[in-house]
């Protein structure tokens, strides 16, 4: 049976392994996943990741969740094209940023998910979303100096798929609420990324279709 993906759109951590499938060109089927239907509640839905969180793969009876792991898997199982490099250093530094992009980016951003998508309108605390939004904006400030060519560490990467989505996340949240989350929240070097990444194919493939047409289309 070819490979399934237990996805969520929009979701950041499951539009990474999407964005892989597509470059790697993996066979797959996509079983989307609802809140208001309940599914992420389902006992069936618990006993494939007792976290009851996307993304998760199955295939056969091989089952893996965590966006990290699961890319890992998929680069050992179709090494070409690769989303790690072959030199151990080079290699080193992606995997370092994935970490990074999960442990300090995704943090932030959790922070400002839940200070304004999950919090009633009439409930949201100003101070809070624009606290989460200065820390996102000060971790980004890091990250421009991070990149080391056209993408951030060297040819395209599993740390590009991994940040990309926080980023773009980020952005659909400050577009979508004019006032409430303000300004660029990212560097010159990174918006450059950004457009350079929202042009690839693989991208453009897996945009979240409730978001509408990806820029520049």
């Amino acid at each position: 049976m070819p490979l399934t993906l237990h996805y969520l759109s929009g979701s950041p951590y499951t539009w990474r392994v999407h964005m892989a499938l597509a470059h790697k060109r993996i066979p797959h089927v996509l079983r989307p996943m609802s809140y208001d239907a309940g599914d992420f509640r389902s006992p069936d839905f618990a006993a494939l990741n007792p976290r009851r969180r996307v993304p998760v793969i199955t295939e056969d009876d091989f089952t893996l969740y965590e966006s990290a792991a699961i890319l890992e898997y998929l680069e050992d199982i179709a090494p070409d094209p690769p989303l790690l490099a072959a030199d151990p250093r080079r290699r080193a530094i992606q995997r370092r940023m994935v970490r990074e992009a999960d442990q300090y980016v995704a943090t932030h951003l959790e922070h400002l998910v839940e200070s304004v998508l999950f919090t009633p309108p009439d409930q949201r605390d100003p101070h809070a979303i624009a606290a989460a939004q200065s820390c996102l904006r000060a971790e980004l400030a890091l990250w421009e100096t991070l990149i080391e060519g056209e993408f951030l560490a060297g040819t395209l990467s599993a740390a590009d798929l991994t940040l990309f989505p926080l980023i773009a996340l980020a952005r659909r949240i400050a577009a979508r609420n004019p006032g409430l989350v303000e300004g660029e929240l990212t560097g010159p070097r990174l918006a450059d990324w950004m457009a350079r990444m929202e042009a690839l194919p693989l991208v453009r493939a897996t945009w979240p279709p409730h978001w509408g047409p990806p820029p520049g289309t």
